[in-house]
């Protein structure tokens, strides 16, 4: 793989946000010489994306080596130098050595090797699929809610048939819904007894009326046949007077009347 090196000079050193940051020991790795003790030596290494820099100090202004985080596994290994927490980077490529590097705690080794880890294209290639298939599997269960949900509100706004047995508040209280037809029956039947009492009241004369105190417009005297009489007798006054004041006698309608 050929790279510019003064492209990944500036993008290690620019103001881009890193991934992960800390000091580690590092045995022989590219562009690390040696050391004459075997101790490894101790490096400020930055994780930006898929590249992992070194730096001889925290200040540093060259990168010193670059490892592209691809084809690759971080797992864990021993160290030339004992109680050191040691982790390598090994590639699938053959002829080709693995970086070993050793962090300051147990901590620290772990969140490396999780860092190293999720570094790759590959990683983010298995994430972005499964995260396709969260949101697949979401949408599918809302349009299911959604359906489910105006199923239900369908069926809630059908019309229903009237309740005839709930009425408002009687006495403060609402009435029993239990509108048996023992009920219903004893209560018709009173209703047309009053019917049939008040009927019978009416088809009296309108004098009977008047001497009970009733009017004849009151809602005891609706009956038709009652107001024609009532109001009968002021024309038939008028009519009285009427042919007592005419000239000549009555007319030949009202001799026609008498029998």
């Amino acid at each position: 793989m050929k790279l510019n090196e003064r492209s990944v000079a500036h993008y290690a050193l620019s103001d881009s946000p890193a991934d992960h940051t800390g000091f580690l020991r590092t045995w022989g790795g590219p562009g690390t010489p040696p050391t004459p003790s075997g101790a490894g030596r101790r490096c400020w290494f930055v994780l930006k994306g898929n590249l992992l820099f070194s730096f001889d100090s925290r200040e540093g202004r060259a990168p010193l080596s670059l490892v592209v985080l691809e084809g690759c596994t971080v797992e864990l290994a021993e160290a030339p130098v004992p109680e050191e927490f040691a982790f390598a980077i090994r590639f699938n490529a053959p002829g080709v050595r693995p970086h070993l590097l050793a962090a300051d705690g147990p901590a620290a080794q772990e969140a490396w090797v999780k860092a190293l880890s999720r570094a790759s294209f590959g990683y983010m290639r298995l994430v972005v699929r499964e995260l396709e298939g969260q949101l697949r599997d979401a949408r599918q269960s809302l349009a299911l809610h959604r359906c489910s949900s105006w199923k239900s509100g369908a069926s809630c706004c059908k019309p229903q048939a009237p309740d005839h047995c709930s009425p408002g508040l009687e006495n403060g209280h609402f009435p029993s819904k239990d509108c048996s037809s023992v009920g219903l029956a004893e209560e018709g039947g009173s209703r047309s007894a009053g019917w049939a009492s008040a009927e019978w009241e009416l088809q009296g004369p309108a004098s009977l009326l008047l001497g009970r105190g009733q009017s004849p417009v009151s809602p005891e005297t609706s009956c038709f046949s009652t107001l024609h009489n009532w109001y009968g007798q002021e024309i038939v006054e008028l009519r009285r007077g009427w042919l007592q004041r005419a000239p000549g006698g009555r007319p030949e309608c009202e001799k026609k009347d008498r029998p």
